[in-house]
């Protein structure tokens, strides 16, 4: 079980107010909500697109405006004008930009939304944190970055430039043009790359919350590989007191660095790279069973292949993380999972 978060870590660590991109989504919502509850102001930005139900996005924001000090946008990130407008109103100097086009299958075949929200967006999030003088951009990044790579546990500290899908394409591109940005403006970035995040008012599309709903109806589920796949799920809370922590620590230049053999975490400029994963992978399969067991039933399963674009396992190295922050991601999955079945028969009347 991860430690219980402290408020003050948010509280004492970081200025308000803090613009958060994605505040309709289910990372961005937790964070958003975490700020607020220490008593920061929150601008919150979010196009509430309707990739997967946006009655969940709409519930998300209802429980946010729940607080006092939030302030809501519905804005696309790739709108320049709009968000040129925002930045120069509230003038934060926090951002955590969490908005983007997620899903691997998706980018398959919606590939222009990729390159609208994901390069046009965060192009415009760090014109935007250039122009008001942010004083740490703090964006979100993904495992699926490491593609081709099998050397386990992944590192930062490698070279991941085989990605096996747009989506993940897109995200690496997110870390090259933060570090010209870090270079160029001295602009402090910090990417985090999340491993399988999963919990409570989660994403519809992601496996654990289409087997669940599959598995209450009786209905088949797809089992890719014969399950024969490893991932590294962490879980809502540990990824969110992972971000606060660093987000309170803007990126500084590493004096270490060796430009003769330049390390991809870090660099001479404001620029950092983070995983941030349970470090505890599991297969697919034990994720099937242990969903089985805490709904009390068996799953129809439908076999398939492996999808192109995915990978067969991932496994984060956090000793940058533990060691930046002092905070170890730690809930198991049965624990985690247990939490999401009771919110889903909750939320849905199951």
């Amino acid at each position: 079980m991860a430690e219980t978060p402290s408020k003050d870590d948010a509280a004492g660590a970081t200025p308000g107010p803090v613009l958060v991109t994605g505040t309709a989504g289910f990372i961005g919502s937790f964070v958003a909500e975490r700020y607020l509850a220490a008593g920061i102001p929150v601008i919150g930005i979010d196009s509430l697109n309707a990739y997967y139900d946006t009655r969940l996005k709409h519930d998300r924001l209802d429980r946010l405006n729940q607080h006092a000090g939030f302030t809501q946008h519905e804005v696309n990130v790739a709108d320049r004008g709009a968000m040129e407008a925002i930045f120069a109103d509230a003038n934060p100097a926090t951002v955590i930009h969490l908005a983007a086009q997620a899903g691997v299958r998706h980018s398959l075949t919606h590939p222009y939304d990729y390159a609208h929200a994901n390069l046009t967006g965060f192009m415009t999030v760090l014109e935007c944190c250039r122009q008001s003088g942010t004083a740490h951009l703090v964006y979100a990044s993904t495992s699926s970055v490491y593609g081709l790579r099998s050397d386990f546990p992944l590192s930062e500290h490698k070279v991941a430039d085989h990605p096996l899908s747009l989506y993940a394409a897109t995200k690496r591109s997110n870390e090259l043009m933060a570090h010209s940005y870090a270079h160029l403006y001295r602009l402090p970035v910090t990417g985090l790359r999340f491993f399988t995040v999963y919990g409570p008012w989660g994403r519809p599309d992601m496996a654990y919350f289409l087997f669940t709903r599959a598995i209450l109806a009786g209905e088949p589920i797809d089992v890719f590989n014969a399950g024969n796949m490893h991932r590294d799920f962490t879980y809502i809370d540990d990824i969110v007191e992972s971000i606060i922590r660093i987000a309170a620590r803007p990126a500084r230049p590493a004096a270490e660095f060796d430009s003769a053999d330049p390390d991809p975490a870090m660099s001479t400029a404001p620029f950092r790279v983070y995983n941030i994963g349970n470090s505890t992978p599991v297969l697919l399969d034990e994720m099937i069973v242990t969903l089985e067991q805490l709904l009390d039933r068996k799953a129809i399963r439908r076999d398939r292949p492996m999808q192109p674009g995915d990978v067969l396992a991932t496994h984060a190295d956090n000793s940058d993380l533990i060691a930046a922050t002092g905070y170890t991601p730690a809930t198991s999955l049965r624990d985690g999972l247990a939490r999401f079945v009771d919110w889903y028969r909750d939320y849905y009347g199951v």
